[in-house]
């Protein structure tokens, strides 16, 4: 049985205004993940997941492919998680 963990992650480059929080969103959801996602107001992208390990570990790494129009540059976890739904994956207020 996979061990569960928490992650948040902070994405970087050019990933506002190119559908990346939608296209995060449809990753986790496909994954099984529980999560949310939302831009800040520094330009990058903050997603905080939860799900069996070995998925959040290659739910991050795809977060380096983005949709066709982004341009990942960074993909660094957070020292702390924000609050994560149960059984889905949210889009939320930019912060």
């Amino acid at each position: 049985m996979d061990d569960y963990t928490v992650r948040g992650l902070r994405i970087t480059g050019r990933v506002q205004g190119v559908f990346f929080r939608v296209w995060t969103q449809e990753l986790g959801r496909e994954m099984g993940l529980s999560g949310t996602v939302r831009n800040r107001i520094d330009g990058s992208v903050e997603a905080h997941v939860r799900g069996p390990q070995e998925i959040v570990d290659a739910f991050q790494e795809r977060l380096w492919d983005g949709p066709p129009s982004s341009s990942v540059e960074g993909v660094e976890v957070l020292e702390s998680t924000g609050p994560i739904p149960d059984g889905s994956f949210e889009i939320l207020s930019t912060v």
